[in-house]
Formats: structure tokens, C-alpha cells, sequence
């Protein structure tokens, strides 16, 4: 339960007026609602009763911020990665107000993780590989693996330079799995940027269970940063023949999938395209996780995409070119399939 100091500004001082609080749900129209926060009402509804229990101050006492404008607050700042204080202004609380109430928020909704992200069943496995199937004609695929980076302020310290990326900024590099609805099926939000894309995965739990064979003769596609294997499927770097160019053809455009995914995940929060600017560094990787929760609530609520949707491009180059690999799937894929 939500300790009182940590949700209202006056408990201490008496003698202080505290301004009443902005009315956020009643001030807007349907329209200027959802482009302010990303959902409309009923589905944040539905989100609140799902996390009220853990938001919600014990009194209202001082004026104490309630559950649903917590949740408000939060998603506006996941819509536009504005500093806190300027958040604050919303509803007249101050800086530390803020910052407790993003912690405390984001703490809940990443609570719905395992819920809201999760790989395939055995049940869905035909349904989402036909989903995959009707883009590009490319069989018996589970989901698209790919990495982007999070910009974030410099975590100091002596390994602060470990989470500078390639591209010279600060980063987490975010591996995420997407099916062909665009729905986030796996995501591991950890890793400092300067952590190559095929190491996170060599080391994540779903590489274990594709190694054990848990998907049976299913199966990852991802881009040439990663090792092919029999349970992720890379493109040919240099196709030779007609069956590897059609190959090639329906792979890229199958794991366009995972290029627009991110894009609209970046584009529907922003906090997550403009850069994490929070100093706790448990914080930053919860507001990744919180944010594809909601992303994935987004999909599920049929939520309308109001926003221009940019491919996410900045994994292109990232390509490796030696290590341990296994051909032999795509080599039948190719000889059976797309010759």
C-alpha cells in the first residue's frame, strides 16, 4: 500500500496552502485525451483496476494524490518524456512528488509483465505462424528478434562507459521478440549499450529454451547481427542463387515486422524515442518494461495508431561474420521452399 508521504506535498507543514489539484480526467475531449495519454478511458479503466491496489494512498490527507491521477501523470510522461517538474505542473505537486509517483506507477504496471508478455503457446503456435506465413510466405515463424537502444543520461561511475553505444550516446539495449500483430512477445531490458545484439541473446533465457528445443521445428528471424541457427534464421549476406534470393526477399519482409514494432512502440512513448532522462537505473529498465506492457495493452484494446510511424533503422549495419552457426534449416528452407 502507498505510504502517505510519498504522494502528497504537505504532511509535514500544516500552515501551507496546498493548491487543489487539476481535474486531468474531466479536461480534456475524447480526441485531446487519448493524444495526451495514448489510451482512451475505458482502457485506462481497465489498466486501474488492475494496479489500484498498489497505487492508491492509504488517506487523502494533504490532498493526496489518488490512484487514477497517479496513472494519468505516469502515462503523460511515458507520451512525452518531459522533465518531472514540468510534469508536476499537471497537478501542482512538486519535483520529489513526481519523481515517488513515477517509481511507484511504473513498479505496478511492470507487476502485469508476465501477464502481458509472453511467448506462444503450444495452442497459438499455427495461428501465429500463420499470421507471419500470410506477409511474405515464410513458414513456421514464432516471432522477430531485434535490439534498439534507449538513450539514457550517463549512469556515472566507473563502468559508466560500458553503456555508451556505438553511436557515442548512453544506452540500454533493449532486446525485444514481436509477433506479426505487432505485439511485444519477449523483451529483456538490462544490458548496457556497448553489449552486442547476439551476445544479449546467447545469454537470455529464450535462447535456453530454443536450445532445448521448446518450439518444436518453430522458430525465431532476425537480422545478420545474429548466429543462424536451426531455431533463428538469418538472410544470406551474399545470395548466390535464385532460392537464396527469394529467400532473402521474404525474410526481409517478413522481419519488417520487428523494424515497424519498434517504431511504434518508440512513437506511442516517446520518453522511450527521445531518451529516458531518470537517475535510478532500476527506474530507467522498469519504464522500458512498463511501456511495452502497455503497448501490448494497446494492441489487445485495438487502441488507433494517431501517429506517423518511423522504421526503426539504427540496427542495419550490425552484422557479424564469424562464430558458430547452423546453416542446415535455412538450407532446406531454401531447397524446399523457395527454389
Amino acid at each position: 500500500m502507498s505510504s502517505l508521504s510519498s504522494l502528497s506535498d504537505g504532511e509535514t507543514t500544516t500552515s501551507r496552502n496546498i493548491p487543489d489539484r487539476k481535474d486531468l480526467w474531466n479536461r480534456y475531449d475524447d480526441n485531446e485525451f487519448r493524444s495526451r495519454f495514448r489510451f482512451n478511458k475505458p482502457c485506462i479503466l481497465h489498466l486501474l483496476s488492475k494496479i489500484e491496489h498498489l497505487i492508491e494512498p492509504e488517506t487523502r490527507r494533504s490532498k493526496a494524490i489518488d490512484a487514477r491521477t497517479q496513472l494519468l501523470i505516469v502515462l503523460r510522461y511515458y507520451a512525452t518524456g518531459s522533465f518531472q517538474a514540468v510534469l508536476g505542473d499537471l497537478v501542482e505537486c512538486n519535483k520529489s512528488t513526481m519523481c515517488r509517483i513515477i517509481q511507484r506507477v511504473t513498479k505496478a504496471i511492470t507487476s502485469l509483465a508476465d501477464q502481458q508478455i509472453k511467448m506462444p503457446t503450444s495452442e497459438e503456435y499455427q495461428q501465429v505462424a500463420q499470421e507471419f506465413y500470410e506477409i511474405a510466405a515464410f513458414p513456421r515463424v514464432l516471432g522477430a528478434v531485434d535490439c534498439t537502444h534507449v538513450k539514457i543520461n550517463s549512469p556515472g561511475g566507473h563502468l559508466a562507459e560500458t553503456f555508451r553505444c556505438r553511436k557515442g550516446f548512453f544506452s540500454i539495449n533493449v532486446q525485444i521478440v514481436y509477433d506479426a500483430r505487432l505485439k511485444i512477445r519477449n523483451i529483456i531490458a538490462r544490458w548496457p549499450g556497448s553489449v552486442h545484439d547476439s551476445t544479449i541473446f546467447n545469454n537470455s533465457p529464450l535462447c535456453a529454451m530454443l536450445e532445448n528445443g521448446a518450439y518444436g521445428n518453430f522458430y525465431l528471424i532476425g537480422d545478420s547481427g545474429y548466429f543462424c541457427k536451426r531455431y533463428l534464421l538469418t538472410p544470406f549476406l551474399s545470395p548466390s542463387t535464385t532460392g537464396e534470393e527469394n529467400y532473402n526477399k521474404s525474410h526481409i519482409l517478413t522481419r519488417n515486422t520487428v523494424e515497424r514494432c519498434i517504431g511504434v512502440w518508440k512513437r506511442r512513448f516517446p520518453c522511450i524515442q527521445k531518451g529516458i532522462t531518470l537517475k535510478k537505473m532500476d527506474t530507467i529498465l522498469k519504464v522500458i518494461v512498463a511501456t511495452a506492457v502497455l503497448h501490448n495493452m494497446a494492441i489487445s484494446f485495438e487502441e488507433e495508431e494517431f501517429f506517423e510511424v518511423d522504421l526503426d533503422q539504427e540496427e542495419l549495419a550490425n552484422h557479424i561474420s564469424h562464430g558458430p552457426q547452423d546453416f542446415s534449416v535455412r538450407s532446406a528452407l531454401v531447397n524446399t521452399v523457395f527454389n
